[in-house]
């Protein structure tokens, strides 16, 4: 038997994820969307989904308790964060004026329009960036296995990683800029990225994930 957690902290579309990895995962493989910590602790992967705005995903996870268990699961346990379930992992995010995050990893994430540039035909890009786009194999990992290098995944946002450490980036994506759009380090793997929303390549994702025992 095999427990896969879906943190639920009041953001993000959590029916869509569960059901997704709910679809790819094996007989045997048991789903709960869950704001209890004693639950988190005795999954043996953890799924941290997440949508809108930094300020409120940070207030939410402390309202709920969530800090130190959602930090304690990115340790130690593989773990999947998607799209804010991405960002937060930061330091530090640009939005609302500026945000502390959890700090898991150095870095920043930061709003499209003061580093982008226009595109080919001159254009200004939009923002946010919403639909689907490509996402290049910086390193190889075990969750990009039967996903071609450069397969479109579905994208909804406004803000984006820029971690310290560049060789935790095993995705990137153009957007006026090439930037990091998954990374992955130890047990942790995060994508910018609904892998829900993205058809048949972001299913094989949630399979890889709900097979993947955290190590490369």
């Amino acid at each position: 038997m095999s427990f896969i957690a879906v943190i639920d902290y009041g953001m993000g579309n959590l029916r869509s994820v569960s059901q997704a990895v709910q679809h790819v995962s094996n007989d045997d493989t048991t789903i709960m969307i869950t704001a209890d910590q004693s639950v988190i602790q005795e999954a043996d992967r953890i799924v941290f989904p997440g949508q809108g705005a930094a300020r409120d995903c940070m207030r939410a996870l402390k309202k709920h308790n969530l800090v130190d268990v959602v930090l304690d699961a990115a340790n130690t346990k593989p773990f999947l964060g998607i799209c804010m379930g991405m960002q937060v992992l930061m330091d530090h995010s640009e939005e609302n004026g500026g945000v502390d995050c959890l700090g898991k990893y150095a870095g920043n994430v930061r709003y499209f329009s003061k580093t982008a540039t226009p595109t080919a035909s001159n254009e200004r890009i939009k923002i946010p960036q919403m639909g689907w786009n490509q996402i290049y194999h910086k390193t190889d990992h075990p969750l990009w296995a039967g996903i071609p290098n450069n397969a479109r995944f579905y994208f909804v946002h406004s803000y984006y990683v820029t971690p310290d450490d560049d060789r935790i980036t095993t995705g990137e994506t153009e957007h006026g800029l090439r930037y990091t759009s998954a990374l992955a380090q130890d047990n942790v793997f995060a994508i910018q990225a609904h892998p829900e929303k993205s058809a048949d390549d972001g299913l094989r994702l949630l399979k890889n994930f709900t097979r993947w025992n955290g190590s490369d």
